[in-house]
């Protein structure tokens, strides 16, 4: 029997104040969103730059009781003016999230400013907050190292994750081992993971739910129709006839 993801649905009823020339509202698939449904454990959101994956991820953290720049509900800073948020937090207001259980451990994992709470950490100066990211400062670590070091040492065995372009700093080979994290804390029930990637190896993750935001609507896409499943093969089956057509004067 599948585990029953710990955030069911999130609902969308937009109010009189939405602006839909004005960004977030904007976005072709938002101005369209009803509801979003997690079916699975890991759910993914793909698409390309500037479609509105991150926006949406960002709406969920903020309703989930996370800091828009990335964190767990414990961690709290800004580096930018509230101005800055302004769109997210009227997006989120008109995002309802039904849970079947609202969990007690949790993280927004933004690798945008990830560098940022590196610093918030090392401000605390407070060498246990060190535990949980490998035992030492992530700016004691490569870039790499410290995303690895976070997954490996911060997830504990369950909770509510929400991971925006994890696979930034990570090699093919540490995506890989993401995989094999992300798949061990699922095989407790009460653990739930919302992606952004761009990423085809962890794209591939088994039974997940693959929403793709390139289109007017929400829409669930398999896995080998998405976009960086087709273009990755295609190029690695025959990088000289992409290179000829890119490269050509």
């Amino acid at each position: 029997m599948k585990n029953t993801p710990l955030l069911d649905k999130v609902k969308i009823h937009f109010s009189s104040d939405a602006d839909f020339n004005q960004y977030p509202f904007s976005l072709p698939f938002i101005k369209n969103l009803q509801e979003i449904t997690f079916p699975t454990q890991v759910t993914f959101f793909v698409g390309e730059n500037g479609t509105g994956k991150s926006t949406i991820l960002e709406a969920i953290a903020h309703n989930a009781g996370f800091g828009l720049e990335g964190g767990s509900k414990n961690i709290s800073f800004k580096t930018s003016e509230d101005y800055t948020y302004h769109g997210i937090y009227s997006l989120a207001e008109c995002f309802k999230l039904s849970w079947r259980l609202k969990p007690k451990n949790g993280y927004f994992f933004r690798a945008e400013s990830f560098f940022n709470v590196a610093n918030y950490l090392d401000a605390l100066k407070d060498a246990a907050v060190y535990d949980s990211y490998g035992g030492k400062s992530l700016h004691a670590q490569s870039h790499g190292e410290g995303f690895l070091s976070f997954f490996q040492n911060r997830l504990g065995s369950s909770g509510f994750f929400i991971f925006d372009e994890p696979e930034a700093a990570l090699s093919p080979q540490r995506q890989l081992a993401l995989l094999s994290i992300i798949h061990d804390v699922c095989k407790n029930p009460d653990a739930q993971f919302i992606i952004a990637t761009h990423s085809p190896l962890l794209l591939a993750y088994p039974d997940a739910t693959i929403y793709s935001c390139d289109s007017a609507d929400l829409t669930t896409i398999a896995y080998k129709d998405t976009e960086h499943y087709q273009i990755t093969k295609t190029f690695l089956d025959n990088p000289d006839y992409y290179l000829h057509h890119l490269f050509k004067d």
